[in-house]
């Protein structure tokens, strides 16, 4: 195959120069996306939540890079976020060159490997994402869909770029929120993928209606429960008996939150209850309602209400 140079991130696109070269051994052989992270860039992610699959979202903040990244057993997507700079990605014998700024995505497909020369510190969201739970979303939201991914070098794509980076502030130190979150976003970004990042034209399944009272009714009672198994996506689908993409759309239609919105807003009117009425403690408050400390809870907060625990208290008493 000849040599192909792309001198801007606006022409790497879907030809066949523009796919991954995959390796040829084993998938059993191939690293876990954060862990060949780690490796490749030599420190430990600024913010990471992952899944017993190793689906999950990582922020890291890296020196320059000049060194290959070998095969990998997820999809690894990228949003820059620093400065913008120049770079260069060889795979195999195709040569892309690009300039991250904040709206391009980066493609790593799974099992392909790539040498990164990027001459600048690195600010990037990540998200791991498994071929199994992109075929997964595919099945259930889209029609007749391929599932391979295209090789992204500083693509534009502002929505998936945003999606991405917003995940980075997100994550709120709640056990049961955070994975409710990252569970909604990491099919909504595979929706988005397989729209725009595989190089065929796909149809997504029509619009549902909402969900039925009784089937809501079960559903609000599971997201009011204190137990994380109770509220976890893959229960209350099953439960609905809905798959997750459905499930969340139809729960959205019902009530004009996902499901993760209104578990946030109900966490935190529990918590204006508790500041509001009893004396417990600001620490007590964030521990009986289950984040991982007190400035986890302050920060989930005020960004819901624009006010610190203790101020939102003082106001109202």
């Amino acid at each position: 195959m000849s040599e192909t140079i792309s001198h801007d991130s606006a022409h790497d696109n879907s030809s066949a120069a523009s796919h991954a070269s995959p390796d040829q051994s084993p998938a059993s052989h191939r690293r876990a996306a954060d862990a060949e992270m780690a490796r490749v860039l030599h420190t430990t992610p600024f913010r990471m939540a992952l899944d017993s699959s190793g689906a999950g979202i990582a922020h890291w903040k890296h020196d320059p890079l000049h060194d290959v990244v070998e095969p990998m057993s997820h999809h690894v997507i990228m949003a820059y976020n620093g400065s913008t700079q120049h770079m260069e990605r060889r795979s195999g014998r195709s040569i892309a060159t690009g300039t991250f700024r904040r709206g391009v995505v980066i493609i790593i497909p799974e099992g392909s490997s790539s040498r990164w020369d990027i001459p600048k510190p690195v600010d990037v969201v990540q998200l791991y994402l498994p071929q199994a739970a992109l075929k997964r979303v595919a099945d259930e939201a889209v029609i007749g869909t391929p599932t391979d991914l295209l090789e992204r070098t500083a693509h534009p794509d502002p929505i998936t770029s945003r999606l991405l980076l917003s995940a980075a502030s997100a994550l709120e130190g709640h056990g049961a929120l955070d994975t409710l979150f990252r569970h909604q976003l990491i099919d909504l970004l595979g929706m988005r993928l397989l729209a725009a990042h595989t190089g065929s034209r796909n149809t997504f399944q029509p619009a549902m209606g909402g969900l039925s009272p009784k089937v809501l009714g079960r559903a609000i009672e599971r997201l009011r429960s204190d137990s994380d198994a109770d509220v976890s996506l893959d229960a209350l689908a099953s439960d609905a008996g809905l798959s997750r993409f459905h499930f969340c759309r139809a729960f959205k239609e019902s009530t004009g939150l996902s499901p993760h919105a209104w578990l946030r807003q109900h966490r935190i009117e529990q918590a204006m209850n508790l500041l509001r009425d009893t004396g417990t403690s600001i620490a007590m408050v964030a521990a009986e309602l289950g984040y991982a400390s007190q400035t986890a809870f302050a920060a989930a907060f005020r960004r819901l209400t624009g006010d610190t625990p203790s101020d939102w208290r003082r106001h109202v008493r």
